[in-house]
């Protein structure tokens, strides 16, 4: 095959190959049609002359036509032949043996797989592209080679009878006629002159009607597509956005429409859990993909959450497959079991909050574990071992979280200066951190409403941090850094720590670039709205300690910031920019460029599976009383977060390179 390929597509000095016009003519059958069986490959034979190539690839068309000069008359049908690659799921190796154990006892039923080419080339009497007739990959008939004893795909031979005018194939059309889906790897044409990069599953007739369409893997614009398959490329935009109508089969559609995002709260369960519908005007947001999950009982704009017996919609090629699903399984019970225990205990103590900060590190596994369980026998001096103690602490440590390697180290519990500074630049949130350009810090929200936009923040709070230079200077130098958090949580502080067990400020830190080139914070500002605690100031400063007391007020201002920033970085860097507001994108892509499209193409591998997570993130993640919910600082106030930064902050064009860098 390598060698072929070269011959055809290369022009180099090798040894000639001497054609030989070897063909294979099968027995005609009973009837005036001529019939021929041909090979794609031409045989050759090597000779010891040494030739050029000439430099003109060998295509589609000129196999055909080189066959047809040995066929005079008219109705010249020609065989040409096929390999089709099928991923062998389990489920369908199960429908697979219980075919072969009942074919014998009933050989009429309409079983296989159809399929069709369709050409480039119009036909004058349908007006139509040309068909092939249809072949049928039987699986009692076929013989599985090169692969077939592999356990994840099976390739099987299948032959296509086309008319000698028939032209270059452009795209098939599939029909599964057994019970279950199928996944259809890849079509090719003998000698891969024609490739179908099919990678879908193919539903049953029975479910889906419609007969599936795929096109070779040449790209094209839509004003550059064949005659013969225009209508079917429109006809596979058409099943693939659907009518907008009725509750979408769970693992067999694959139609993509928009919807807001009505399904985060369960009104059924009581106000309390009810949530705003996100993607209206009131609270703007991307659209998600439909699921026509049927409403609530008590108000129809909000559709039903997702149960047990209900998986959540996703396209039927969106769904996770693979070590991806393998991957998911497994980290799934991980998060299980390492919850179990913090579950149990949060249900007998009715307390799921932490009241010492020893508790937060007791979540995580000992590094010295075996050394813990050693004990040294003082009269003897023998090394003994505990085996009860052992076998408990194991059993404890199994259900315990890796310890992170930034407090691996780390006696305490509390972050360094150090790792805050470098964390801002090179932990998961580095989209944050800005220059400061104006000092002191002003805010953009309404003054009326969330008090004076002018910070707290003073020269004298940083001056002696800057090693002899002005703010002005440093900040002419850029050695001044800011992580400003402020008007991303203050119109939602007051709902914030109203609730139980929550407490929160708007922080503002400084940080300041030092010799060493690394980044310090010098000064962390809190802020509260005006009026929430008449006792306190609704704007303070802190810097960094000088004695126990402002060590400790230290901390704490250090992790109020951590918690804005775990905050701001989850729910709109991260799921908002990341995930959300690709969705939108993801559907448009579907719904409106054909899969021969070339930025379709481009654009498929960063799609994959983006659907599929983000509702999973809808069902555990950012849903009421999801983990965000329970465990982030925000509460119930997430969502409306993530809503105001998408009608603040998020624009469309300056989320590419380098205009989101110099935002």
């Amino acid at each position: 095959m390598r060698m072929v390929k070269e011959i055809l597509g290369q022009s180099v000095v090798v040894e000639a190959f001497c054609f030989e016009a070897s063909r294979r003519l099968c027995h005609t059958r009973q009837n005036n049609n001529k019939k021929h069986k041909i090979s794609m490959f031409p045989s050759f034979s090597c000779s010891s002359i040494l030739l050029p190539i000439v430099k003109r690839r060998t295509t589609f068309d000129d196999l055909i036509s080189s066959n047809k000069s040995l066929h005079d008359g008219g109705g010249v049908t020609l065989t040409i032949s096929a390999s089709v690659a099928i991923k062998n799921s389990k489920e369908f190796m199960a429908m697979m043996l219980h075919y072969f154990d009942s074919f014998s006892h009933n050989t009429t039923g309409d079983r296989g797989i159809v399929m069709q080419l369709v050409s480039t080339q119009i036909d004058p009497t349908t007006m139509e592209g040309k068909l092939s007739k249809r072949a049928v990959l039987d699986w009692t008939r076929e013989l599985l080679f090169n692969g077939g004893g592999d356990s994840e795909r099976s390739t099987h031979k299948v032959e296509f009878e086309i008319d000698s005018n028939f032209g270059f194939p452009g795209a098939i059309t599939v029909t599964n006629k057994y019970d279950k889906e199928i996944f259809l790897e890849t079509i090719s044409i003998e000698g891969g002159f024609v490739e179908f990069s099919c990678n879908s599953w193919v539903q049953p007739e029975k479910v889906h009607p419609d007969k599936r369409i795929f096109f070779t893997n040449k790209a094209c614009l839509p004003c550059d597509t064949a005659e013969g398959v225009k209508e079917l490329r429109k006809e596979e935009l058409r099943q693939k956005r659907g009518d907008g109508n009725g509750m979408r089969k769970v693992m067999s559609d694959r139609v993509y429409d928009y919807d807001v995002y009505n399904d985060l709260g369960n009104l059924d369960k009581g106000i309390q859990h009810v949530r705003p519908i996100l993607g209206t005007k009131q609270h703007p947001n991307p659209r998600r993909c439909r699921t026509g999950r049927p409403p609530v009982i008590t108000n129809e704009k909000y559709e039903s959450c997702v149960n047990a017996f209900m998986e959540t919609y996703v396209p039927r090629d969106e769904v996770f497959e693979g070590v991806r699903k393998e991957a998911l399984d497994v980290e799934r019970v991980k998060g299980v079991t390492r919850n179990l225990i913090p579950f149990i205990r949060t249900y007998i103590t009715k307390c799921g909050v932490f009241k010492e900060l020893s508790e937060i590190k007791n979540i995580y596994k000992r590094r010295h574990q075996v050394d813990a369980m050693n004990h040294t026998n003082e009269e003897n001096g023998t090394l003994s071992i505990d085996v009860n103690k052992l076998f408990q602490d194991s059993f404890e440590e199994y259900f315990k979280f890796s310890t992170p390697h930034i407090i691996s180290g780390n006696g305490g519990c509390c972050i360094t200066d150090e790792e805050l500074g470098r964390q801002a630049l090179a932990g998961v949130n580095p989209l944050s951190i800005k220059r400061l350009q104006t000092f002191p810090p002003v805010s953009d929200l309404d003054p009326s409403m969330y008090g004076p936009q002018e910070s707290a923040l003073k020269e004298e709070h940083i001056i002696s941090h800057l090693d002899g230079m002005s703010v002005q200077q440093a900040i002419e130098e850029k050695k001044l850094f800011i992580l400003d958090y402020h008007d991303a949580y203050m119109p939602f502080l007051k709902g914030i720590n109203a609730q139980e067990d929550r407490k929160a400020y708007a922080t503002r830190t400084i940080l300041y670039l030092t010799r060493m080139g690394t980044l310090k914070p010098i000064a962390i500002e809190l802020s509260l709205p005006e009026g929430e605690h008449q006792q306190q100031q609704s704007k303070q400063v802190l810097t960094p300690p000088l004695d126990a007391t402002s060590y400790w007020l230290w901390q704490l201002a250090k992790a109020h910031v951590c918690s804005n920033d775990a905050g701001v970085h989850q729910l709109v860097h991260h799921w908002l920019r990341t995930h959300a507001c690709m969705e939108p994108f993801i559907i448009a892509a579907h719904r409106q460029m054909s899969v021969t499209h070339p930025i379709f193409k481009l654009l498929k591998p960063h799609m994959k599976y983006t659907l599929q997570i983000n509702a999973l993130a809808r069902e555990a993640l950012i849903n009421g009383g999801g983990i965000i919910e329970s465990d982030f600082s925000t509460g119930r106030y997430s969502t409306e977060i993530i809503s105001a930064a998408y009608k603040d902050w998020w624009r469309f064009d300056m989320e590419a390179l380098p205009a989101d860098l110099i935002r």
